[in-house]
């Protein structure tokens, strides 16, 4: 796509990003160890994820081999034509052509170990930062695992099953199942309230069909927000998005919820959808959406519903700690831009290649996004909206998090 710069006014904007910090501001107090804060950058067609320093330069600081088990996983999904044909389906779906080896990642408290859900093999693994061995595995529910969370005390991490419709919670040391609940189509996002009592998971539907025209839309299946106790796993209740949008007039908008971040004292929910270029805000105590945010069009985008990568015109939300403002990943139209919480008014877009992912610097300072398109991670001053510096990074880079490793690791794998 061609290069797209318009330049507005930066300035203040948003929340908190709840489902990086919680590994964040346990690590260190959990563990007797000397710590480093880092970035996982997760690659997902590479199979590999790149740790990169959490401030300043970002530089590489090592990297994890998240498939040592390649060969033996390969095999039981050749031994199975049930697993082969999920497995060559989401190649050939929602991996544009290629395996999706790593979609999200998060360390344990004491900077041991990091676990990853891998899609195209329908698991959780633990990996061992040491030795880069494989700690436990967990095969999730149906054919593919999908986004994570971390408990604000680091010792559960809850993923999504994407074909069974479920999230299955794991203790974070031993993988062992501890509670699951029943979501809508498509499990996707999950964040745990800061309090940790409640988990929110989003059910985004079907991403990959090309029934994307707004009469289409109710062929994608049972989207909706479901919120469960984090003690019982009991269902606490659902989010219908579809009638929020209905009662302000948008019929035609996709009720798929995509990354969503909390405001800090949680009283709203800011959300993108499949198919806008830009975000909702959706005010808790009234269940109703208070704002609409659209973001500048990309003039070489195209019109082409079916053109957008699962449906995700724009998908990466990111909120600075003190909540003034929101880093917004433009995905299909190659920008990102700062927002301001207050008055909704967009900075500079910063050009971007297919960014897909949105994140906060250990600092609080930068937003940091995925450059899917050019394998490459961009920081963005909160302050001024403006690019930072790029850091080059593997094949495919999605998910990032923050997380922390031994302040003597240089990595596991090539």
């Amino acid at each position: 796509m061609a290069a797209f710069r318009p330049a507005h006014l930066c300035a203040v904007a948003a929340a908190l990003v709840l489902s990086v910090t919680a590994p964040a501001t346990t690590a260190q107090a959990a563990s007797g160890a000397a710590l480093r804060e880092v970035l996982f950058v997760g690659n997902n067609w590479e199979g590999t994820a790149d740790v990169i320093k959490s401030t300043g330069d970002f530089a590489k600081v090592g990297r994890i081999n998240v498939i040592p088990d390649k060969d033996a996983r390969m095999a039981e999904i050749n031994a199975d034509p049930i697993k082969w044909i999920y497995f060559t389906a989401i190649r050939n779906g929602v991996g544009e052509g290629h395996d999706q080896f790593v979609d999200d990642m998060y360390s344990t408290p004491d900077g041991k170990s990091v676990v990853v859900s891998r899609p195209s093999f329908a698991d959780v693994v633990s990996i061992n930062l040491s030795t880069g061995a494989i700690n436990w595995r967990f095969p999730v529910s149906g054919y593919r695992s999908d986004h994570m969370a971390v408990s604000p005390d680091g010792t559960r991490v809850a993923v999504s099953a994407s074909t069974a419709n479920t999230v299955h919670v794991l203790d974070i040391n031993t993988g062992k199942q501890v509670g699951s609940f029943a979501t809508g189509d498509k499990p996707h996002e999950n964040i745990f309230t800061k309090d940790g009592k409640y988990i929110y998971n989003m059910a985004i539907g079907d991403v990959n069909t090309d029934l994307d025209a707004p009469w289409l839309d109710w062929t994608k299946g049972d989207r909706r927000i479901t919120v469960v106790d984090a003690t019982t796993y009991k269902q606490v209740k659902i989010i219908d998005m579809r009638q929020k949008l209905d009662a302000i007039g948008l019929t035609d908008y996709s009720d798929a919820v995509r990354p969503a971040v909390f405001s800090p004292d949680e009283s709203k929910l800011y959300f993108q959808v499949s198919f806008f270029n830009g975000f909702f805000e959706y005010d808790l105590a009234s269940d109703r959406i208070t704002r609409t945010k659209t973001l500048p069009k990309n003039p070489a985008t195209s019109d082409d519903r079916t053109t957008y990568v699962n449906d995700s015109r724009h998908h990466g939300l990111s909120m600075s700690p003190d909540g003034s403002k929101l880093c917004v990943a433009g995905t299909m139209d190659d920008y990102a831009t700062v927002v301001n919480r207050s008055t909704l008014q967009e900075g500079p877009l910063v050009t971007a290649s297919k960014p897909y992912w949105a994140t906060v610097s250990g600092d609080g300072k930068d937003c940091v996004i995925s450059e899917s398109g050019a394998d490459q991670v961009t920081a963005i001053d909160f302050a001024t909206g403006q690019k930072v510096l790029s850091i080059p990074v593997g094949d495919h880079p999605q998910r990032v998090r923050l997380g922390h490793v031994a302040a003597d690791w240089t990595g596991t794998g090539s």
